[in-house]
């Protein structure tokens, strides 16, 4: 089997062998909806179907593997939300890598630019360890949560429409779901940026009217039931980023830390 079965002792694993699998965008709307609270949607988002496209590539990748990674087993599945279930920080990004988060069922956990993410975030406190390897490793987010809003990983890191939209209704839930403690979304890279907005809106976010263009430090004040809420904008910490400069250390730190200001 190509990817870790529900319920066998993966760290960190919220699905059992019982919970129910949506097959296409209507099972996905469904389950959604009904999950109540965050322990049943991360489970239902962990087994989710409703993608061929995407579930052959994950599946493939944790069959084939790469060299480095030879002897490991892959997670395959999609990589729901983790860290604090009352987050004052969220970040959001685009969807798992194929050899981090498909590889160890954390999201940005296991690749390089996961690497630059939780160096940051520990720095600034958000983070109990300077490194995010495998899922069972300790690592702990201090009042904030990681999602993102594709959550298996795409050929080419680029889903198609179809697939972000039949995703929408995971990353909807769990905004709404973590709304009432949440002051800081943080948007990594413009593609979370552009998903993020309707997202807000349909788990009950009132947004302005027009959408400000994405850039890092891009600050937007939005509101959740009456509460004051900012949307961040930071470029995403990807090794194109980071090798060219665009993104330093110092640049993250300085947003994180920004992030972490406006959540106390």
């Amino acid at each position: 089997m190509s990817f870790v079965p529900p319920g066998t002792g993966w760290p960190g694993d919220p699905a059992t062998a019982d919970t129910p699998v949506a097959h296409d965008p209507v099972d996905v709307r469904r389950l959604a909806a009904t999950s109540g609270t965050l322990a049943e949607l991360t489970a239902r988002q962990s087994v989710c179907r409703a993608c061929p496209r995407l579930v052959e590539w994950r599946e493939d990748v944790a069959e084939v593997r790469r060299r480095a990674f030879m002897d490991e087993t892959y997670w395959g599945r999609p990589v729901p939300g983790w860290g604090d279930e009352r987050p004052r920080v969220l970040l959001v990004g685009l969807a798992p890598a194929a050899h981090g988060g498909n590889r160890t069922g954390r999201i940005f956990t296991g690749d390089r630019s996961g690497d630059w993410l939780f160096a940051s975030l520990y720095r600034v406190g958000l983070a109990a360890q300077e490194t995010s390897t495998h899922a069972g490793d300790g690592q702990r987010l201090i009042g904030a949560r990681v999602l993102a809003s594709v959550r298996c990983a795409p050929p080419a890191n680029k889903p198609t429409p179809e697939e972000r939209a039949a995703c929408f209704p995971w990353l909807s839930r769990e905004l709404a779901l973590v709304a009432p403690s949440v002051r800081v979304v943080v948007a990594l890279g413009g593609y979370a940026w552009q998903a993020v907005w309707p997202a807000l809106r349909d788990a009950g976010y009132a947004l302005p009217r027009s959408r400000p263009p994405f850039g890092h430090g891009a600050e937007v004040g939005v509101e959740y039931e009456g509460t004051p809420v900012t949307l961040l904008g930071c470029y995403h910490p990807s090794q194109q980023n980071t090798f060219t400069g665009k993104v330093t250390a110092e640049m993250l730190d300085a947003l994180f830390s920004r992030a972490r200001e406006l959540a106390v």
